[in-house]
């Protein structure tokens, strides 16, 4: 049985090299951004790992640390062509175990769309991450429109993942690692709302928009948005049907840390929906991530294969 991860991560290689020479790195600084053990692995190192695990295929994402949308395009979009071009190198190198998602600066959409074209289009990429807003603006803002557009022309997977730890949480208590164990999941909630309500997905239709850490709170919440599309007449302004005919219009990875929620996820938006995805190699990653999906007893066989590798096949034709 195979199984692909479209939630995994890379801490770029020239960047190490650079911060290891006491350089500075498309305006990074040396000891500006710290580097993890694990994080500065070699992709030979990274596969030993993957097979450790069980794990077939990385669909390779550079870290969310490295969006810079606060920053100058002109200077982030070599950083981030440069941070693509070794995931590209990585996808040569090993084509059976790595598929490439770009970086892209969203802060300059007709750059951003440029990045994805030349990442989707020349160099194989299945798709972009990116994260829940581009600083503050979320993505019903007529701004992004041409990006979605571009995207659902390419075909074009957009993987949702926040910014490190810049989540709406983070301001209200930035303690006990809330930022990320609530934040994220808040965050996401409020991309899939601004996604739906700003109706992008009516304009959209074959947008295909993944939503990490299951979503967070979109699937517990939609029956609250529900009832303020009743009521409210600002919620409809730009759509005629409940934002919970939408959910089965987006994608989700499993990575809930919990069967009964994954169980909820699957129920919700439905088995084809729902892949495979790990948080690779972060703290908060599943520790044994094909073993946990295998060992979920709510789970039919066919659900569980489905996760760790049908679904994804599907997406990203692969």
């Amino acid at each position: 049985m195979r199984s692909i991860d479209i939630h995994a991560h890379l801490t770029p290689q020239c960047f190490i090299r650079a911060m290891r020479e006491g350089r500075e790195w498309h305006g990074v600084k040396p000891g500006e951004m710290g580097i993890g053990p694990r994080n500065s692995w070699t992709p030979e190192q990274r596969i030993d790992d993957m097979n450790s695990l069980g794990v077939d295929v990385h669909v390779v994402s550079t870290f969310s640390f490295y969006y810079y949308y606060d920053r100058d395009p002109q200077v982030i979009l070599p950083m981030h062509r440069e941070c693509n071009d070794e995931v590209y190198q990585m996808t040569v190198d090993y084509p059976d175990r790595f598929k490439g998602m770009a970086i892209i600066p969203m802060q300059d959409v007709n750059l951003a769309i440029q990045e994805l074209d030349r990442c989707v289009n020349t160099m194989g990429f299945v798709g972009a991450m990116i994260d829940d807003h581009v600083n503050g603006k979320t993505y019903d803002d007529p701004e992004f429109l041409p990006l979605w557009q571009a995207a659902e022309e390419m075909g074009a997977v957009m993987l949702v993942h926040q910014q490190g730890g810049q989540t709406l949480v983070r301001d209200r208590n930035p303690n006990y690692h809330l930022h990320n164990t609530i934040g994220n999941l808040v965050d996401r909630a409020v991309t899939f709302a601004s996604f739906v309500f700003g109706g992008v997905m009516d304009a959209c239709p074959d947008l295909r928009v993944c939503l990490c850490h299951g979503g967070g709170y979109t699937c517990f919440g939609a029956g609250r948005m529900d009832r303020g599309w009743q009521v409210r007449p600002e919620a409809r302004v730009n759509i005629s049907s409940p934002p919970s005919s939408y959910l089965n219009k987006f994608y989700y990875d499993c990575l809930t840390h919990s069967e009964p929620a994954l169980r909820m996820l699957i129920d919700t938006v439905g088995i084809d929906k729902v892949i495979f995805g790990t948080d690779w190699p972060a703290d908060m990653a599943i520790d044994w991530p094909v073993s946990w999906i295998l060992g979920l007893e709510s789970l039919t066989q066919d659900e569980k294969e489905a996760i760790l590798y049908k679904n994804l096949e599907n997406l990203l034709g692969i």
